[in-house]
């Protein structure tokens, strides 16, 4: 039997090993078809068939309404950062932008090619560690774009943002998507990379309301226009359709979870445990703030660089891996998505227990010397 470590990985991350040994079983014959799932054309009756059913899916899982079109696209959520403000933004139009991390902050520079950008907020002043309460809008905003869950500093909205009366809310969800209840019809666009709690990485899920379909832009190049992909049903070019196909399985997955629902009492249990192991820990802290902690991205630090390289070697001799923090922060981060399973949560917490206590035995050994 192969082995399975804990994988903390940020993304690409961990999958259902369901829906890995589903997906293993049609490598080489998708069902009856004599066919392996990637060697299929994409216009064929059988991927036709995976791709009707991947959508009624994904609408069923956030209850998504029919004037909202769902997408299986290419480029990643930072192709999203332009194709936006490209269908949606003039140039003496104002998009507000709320920062709160690295990728908001990409959002931001690729938005300010094709027009003007407030920043209605921002917490960088403490290395992205809060969500800011504050935000100030500009007068009349074409848009409000967020960042629900910020992957590299462990902080999340605990609800979507105010958005000003003739704006509509835009947000990146990557790293938590489908990890929570949504109210899908707050939103005028919600997009996210598939590879961190929907699938492998190479396709992006973008969920838009077909008002915006209709009124983006005229004269833009065809793979950048939503339009084309709307009308094309996500088949105008080549779509990454083995990617697709395994969001159909995690899709499935999550519903026999119970839903958002139940995967949101995992979650919520799963980050749980690791926050209240933090708050009695003497040696490891949590590096968000109490009310902007997220369930998806924990991030934490002893507070001396060199004794968190020891403990995320310590932490992987004992089959915990890519447990090291962003290169742009250090520190740890145990990233636990819907698939992550509560284990290696309790596996952790039980070696940090370890790992502290071994050095204050050590610590009081060389006192005692």
């Amino acid at each position: 039997m192969t082995k399975r470590i804990f994988n903390f990985s940020a993304g690409p991350a961990v999958l259902p090993e369901p829906v890995i040994e589903e997906a293993k079983a049609n490598m080489l014959s998708l069902g009856d078809t004599g066919v392996g799932v990637m060697e299929h054309s994409h216009r064929g009756a059988a991927l036709t068939a995976v791709f009707e059913e991947a959508e009624a899916l994904c609408r069923k899982i956030a209850n998504i309404p029919d004037n909202y079109h769902v997408l299986f696209l290419q480029g990643g959520a930072s192709s999203q950062f332009a194709m936006i403000p490209q269908n949606f933004l003039a140039d003496d139009q104002t998009a507000d932008y709320l920062v709160t991390g690295s990728w908001s902050k990409k959002a931001v520079k690729e938005a300010k090619l094709f027009g003007n950008v407030n920043i209605a907020c921002s917490s960088e002043d403490t290395t992205f560690n809060y969500i800011p309460k504050e935000r100030t809008h500009s007068d009349s905003p074409r848009y409000v774009h967020f960042t629900s869950n910020n992957t590299i500093y462990g902080t999340q909205f605990q609800t979507e943002p105010e958005c000003p009366e003739g704006a509509f809310l835009v947000c990146d969800a990557s790293s938590d998507i489908f990890s929570r209840p949504i109210d899908v019809s707050k939103y005028g666009i919600i997009y996210a990379g598939a590879q961190k709690n929907l699938g492998p990485s190479g396709v992006t899920l973008v969920i838009i309301r077909d008002d915006l379909v209709q009124a983006s832009k005229e004269g833009l190049p065809s793979m950048q226009m939503y339009r084309t992909h709307a009308d094309a049903k996500s088949l105008y070019n080549t779509p990454p359709a083995f990617g697709i196909y395994m969001m159909k399985l995690v899709f499935q997955w999550i519903l026999d979870q119970g839903g958002l629902t139940g995967v949101t009492e995992t979650n919520q249990r799963k980050a749980g445990k690791l926050y209240d192991f933090f708050e009695q820990s003497e040696m490891f802290t949590a590096t968000a703030e109490k009310e902007s902690r997220s369930m998806m991205n924990v991030t934490f630090v002893t507070g001396d660089a060199d004794l968190d390289k020891d403990f995320i070697a310590y932490a992987k001799e004992r089959d915990l891996d890519a447990l090291k923090g962003h290169r742009s922060i250090g520190g740890m981060r145990a990233s636990i998505y819907n698939a992550f399973p509560e284990a290696g949560v309790d596996r952790l917490i039980e070696v940090m227990q370890e790992f502290e206590a071994s050095h204050a035995s050590t610590s009081t050994t060389n006192s005692a010397g």
